[in-house]
Order: structure tokens, then C-alpha cells, then sequence
């Protein structure tokens, strides 16, 4: 086994040829239990649920959805189709998996095909990334906010992939995880991996973010993304805009890694992203055990929005974009452009 291959064990979506079993992240990492779905419609409750997340993740475990409605009612395809895209309406992985498999029509020996190839792709876009990113690197510690590990991919990781990749070649002394209210992604998820894989890791409250990097502990904040615009600004976990302008502050380097199923030429900058609300429940309490008085109200936006300004580089399996901006996006990843 190579050292890459010691620190990446964890696989979360499993296709069983008659049903997909997913990691339900919620347990973790007190407990390690495959959720079975076995339509469609339960695919798209446990997207909604959170018992899979992590855009590219969301995207295979659709993908599955789309196999197991096509094998179980031809016919009603299209209506599958709809319920997995209402599912998440932040992470554009989702509709581009979903738009692949569309195109196939109800053959399921093709979809089976497609969907298979949407996680392997995955995983070996993720390796590339993994290796690119850390090329960036010349040692010392790195911050990363909530999970963007195998557990919200096919294997591997995005913005973790390349962490992965940098201590694995000696460039990464420490890796602070930020615990990432209000679901604790990065306390729950990260640090499971991390401790799981031998990566030395601590947990940082959030709020400690900026005293952290004004010590001089970290050269390189490492995120993911659930939608990179036209112009490069990000969608991220809710609180990377933050770490963002606080990691310019100090001189800290900051970078995203996703594949480029994440960009959305489409979408011309971060203002036309949809930022999904999630219930004021997640925000009153921990674990289900209501922390504020009675009475009192939230807002729970779970993604913001890191304009391209702020953001040293973004890692695709593409290729790098350092100090991206509009005519640097449409060079990658518009055909014939520049």
C-alpha cells in the first residue's frame, strides 16, 4: 500500500445492484451505519436529510436514483428525475449528474454504465486534484472548513484530497478543521477522517479561525465548493466568506478544489447563486437537543458566497486558475476561448 493509498479508507456511496447503501453521515463518527435505498424517491429524502452530502457525492448517489427508478418504473422516469433535482438546490454537481443520466432515457444497462462512470470519474478527477493543489504547497500547517473528504465524494476528496496529497509528500506539518456549526461537518466528518487516515489534525472552534491565522500556525486555508460561478466567485459551507476575507488579512493563502462538474458557466457570478435556507431548528440546538429559549427565531443559511477577489486559487482536475476572474474561467472551461 502506498502512503497515498494509507491515508484514503473511507468510501460512503455503494451501488448493490438492486439498491444503493449510504454511510448515513449523521451517526458519524460515534457510529458507522449504510442507509439502503431502494427507490428513487428514498435516494432524493436521504440527499434532502443529509445522510449523504458533499456536492459531489450528491451528485453520484443521484445518479444511483436515476438506476434504481429505471429499473423499478420505466415509466415514471421523468417525475423521479424532478424529485431528485428539488432535492438540494445549492450544489450544481446534482443537475449535472442528472442531466448525463437524463439523456440516456431508460435503458438501464446504459444508466448503470453512466452512473458508474459519473463516481469513477470522480474519484480519478479527485486524485488530479489532489496533486495539483499540493504542487501549490511549501509546507507548514493548512485550515479546512467543513468536510470535503471521501465522505463527500467518490473517494479521496476535494479540498482534503489535496491535503491528503500534501502531507503525504511532506508538505503539511498540521491540519486545523474547523468544527463547522451548525451540523459540526468539520468536529463530525473531518476530524473522522483525519484521526481515521493518520493526518495530524485539530479541531478549532470556528470563531478561532482568525486568532489561528494571525499566529502564524497556518499558511494555506483549503475549502471546497457547491457552485463556482463564470467569474470564479464560490458557494461554499456557510462561514467560508469569513475565513476568506480573514485569511487576506493576515496573508494566508486561500484556495478551492473542486471538480469542474462544480463550475457553472451558466450562473455569470455569485449574486445569481441560490443560497439554500435550511430549517431554524438546526440552528437552536445540538444534536437534536434544543440549546436557545423557547420563542426566540433564526436564520440558517447553509452556503455564502467568497468572491473570486478573495480566492488565490481554484484546483480543478482541469487545471489551476491562480487570482481567478472571468477571462481566466471561460480560458478552462469554454471551448475555444482564449
Amino acid at each position: 500500500m502506498s502512503d497515498l493509498d494509507r491515508h484514503d479508507t473511507i468510501r460512503a456511496v455503494h451501488w448493490r445492484g438492486d439498491h444503493l447503501s449510504l454511510l448515513d453521515q449523521r451517526l458519524l463518527p460515534f457510529e458507522e451505519k449504510f442507509v439502503a435505498c431502494r427507490s428513487a424517491a428514498e435516494v432524493a429524502q436521504a440527499i434532502k436529510d443529509l445522510v449523504v452530502r458533499g456536492a459531489p457525492a450528491i451528485g453520484i448517489a443521484a445518479a444511483w436514483g436515476v438506476v434504481l427508478a429505471a429499473q423499478q418504473d420505466p415509466a415514471n422516469l421523468d417525475a423521479a428525475l424532478r424529485l431528485l433535482r428539488a432535492s438540494r438546490p445549492t450544489a450544481v454537481n446534482l443537475m449535472w449528474a442528472l442531466d448525463r443520466m437524463q439523456g440516456l432515457g431508460t435503458d438501464v444497462a446504459a444508466l448503470v454504465r453512466e452512473a458508474q462512470a459519473i463516481q469513477d470519474e470522480d474519484l480519478a478527477a479527485n486524485r488530479r486534484m489532489g496533486e495539483l493543489g499540493a504542487a501549490l504547497l511549501s509546507g507548514g500547517g493548512v485550515m479546512t472548513h467543513c468536510n470535503t473528504g471521501s465522505l463527500a465524494t467518490a473517494g479521496f476528496g476535494t479540498a482534503l484530497g489535496v491535503i491528503r496529497s500534501g502531507y503525504a509528500a511532506g508538505k503539511i506539518a498540521q491540519v486545523y478543521a474547523g468544527e463547522t456549526r451548525p451540523w459540526l461537518q468539520g468536529a463530525r466528518l473531518t476530524m473522522y477522517e483525519l484521526v481515521r487516515d493518520g493526518i495530524p489534525a485539530r479541531l478549532i472552534a470556528d470563531s478561532a479561525a482568525s486568532y489561528l491565522m494571525r499566529s502564524g500556525a497556518v499558511q494555506w486555508v483549503i475549502v471546497g465548493a457547491d457552485r463556482i460561478a463564470a467569474n470564479g466567485d464560490t458557494a461554499n459551507k456557510i462561514g467560508t466568506y469569513q475565513l476568506a476575507i480573514s485569511a487576506r488579512h493576515h496573508g494566508v493563502k486561500f484556495m478551492v478544489v473542486a471538480p469542474s462538474s462544480t463550475v457553472d458557466m451558466a450562473t455569470p457570478d455569485g449574486a445569481a447563486i441560490e443560497i439554500e435556507l435550511r430549517e431554524p431548528a438546526e440552528l437552536l440546538g445540538v444534536a437534536g437537543k434544543r440549546t436557545v429559549i423557547e420563542g426566540a427565531e433564526a436564520w440558517n443559511p447553509v452556503f455564502d458566497v467568497t468572491p473570486a477577489s478573495l480566492i488565490d486559487a481554484i484546483v480543478t482536475e482541469r487545471g489551476v486558475i491562480e487570482h481567478p476572474d472571468r477571462h481566466a474561467m471561460e480560458k478552462l472551461f469554454v471551448p475555444g476561448h482564449g
